[in-house]
């Protein structure tokens, strides 16, 4: 099947690989039998920490994903140093801004949500083509529906999601396989501080990172493009399609409930 990707014997990257989901991503991956994954974060200690944890067959880079020059660098040092990537899950993400946020949430989501995406694929996609490999872009189900409490990271991630569909579009045909990881809550760091009016609870039942590494290990095994670790998020989806004005509505009276819980 096009885009199916067998772990065994690569080499993979895991960026924001720290902590949180791309610990679990990153773990699981060495599980199931990368030669090497390379834990990669803006924190250096936390990554160098996380890759002496997670045994001999990890290392670490330290690189600000929003930073394309950095990002480069980073991907000519792995390929000439450790070897070829075959894949490379761009996970990194910021959680900023309430509401409509100010200029630098906006800002901040924007390379950390959409560019950094697009500064790994501009480094990596003319390495891969024709040897093939597979992208990972970690997105939200925020991106395929709403996060009531912040128009930064909704926005954002929608903008994920629509770049991860194009570029499975212009180079699947070249041997690169692309997937979009949107869970909806998930117990991070990132989440630590939700109460019970978070909108994020509308999803329901929040899953432990390593709930989520599973869905995406399986996810690689069967070459799916969107990884919905929280199956409901489909069925939201297309009643968001298939009635938009009732769903917005519904919405309203949800985010009117969280308010007044």
């Amino acid at each position: 099947m096009p885009g199916t990707f067998s772990v065994p014997g690569t080499i993979a990257v895991v960026t924001g690989a720290a902590g949180g989901i791309g610990r679990a991503v990153a773990e699981r991956l060495l599980a199931d039998g990368a030669a090497r994954v390379v834990v990669a974060d803006r924190d250096g200690d936390r990554a160098r920490a996380t890759a002496e944890e997670l045994g001999p067959r990890a290392s670490w880079e330290a690189f600000d994903v929003a930073d394309e020059g950095a990002v480069a660098a980073a991907v000519k040092r792995i390929w000439d140093g450790v070897g070829p990537v075959d894949l490379w899950c761009s996970n990194a993400g910021v959680g900023a801004g309430e509401g409509l946020g100010d200029d630098a949430d906006w800002d901040l989501s924007w390379r950390v949500h959409v560019m950094a995406h697009v500064y790994a694929a501009r480094a990596l996609f003319p390495r891969m083509a024709g040897r093939g490999g597979h992208f990972l872009v970690t997105a939200s189900a925020a991106g395929l529906l709403t996060n009531l409490d912040t128009a930064p990271y909704t926005v954002t991630k929608h903008g994920a999601v629509a770049l991860a569909e194009w570029l499975a579009i212009r180079h699947g045909d070249e041997g690169i396989g692309v997937s979009c990881l949107c869970p909806q809550g998930v117990n991070t760091a990132m989440t630590a501080g939700d109460g019970s009016s978070a909108s994020t609870r509308l999803g329901g039942q929040y899953l432990e990172p390593e709930e989520v590494a599973d869905c995406v290990a399986a996810a690689l095994r069967d070459g799916r493009f969107l990884i919905l670790p929280h199956p409901e998020a489909a069925e939201f989806e297309r009643r968001r399609a298939q009635d938009r004005d009732r769903w917005l509505k519904g919405m309203r009276k949800a985010w009117a409930k969280l308010k007044g819980a």
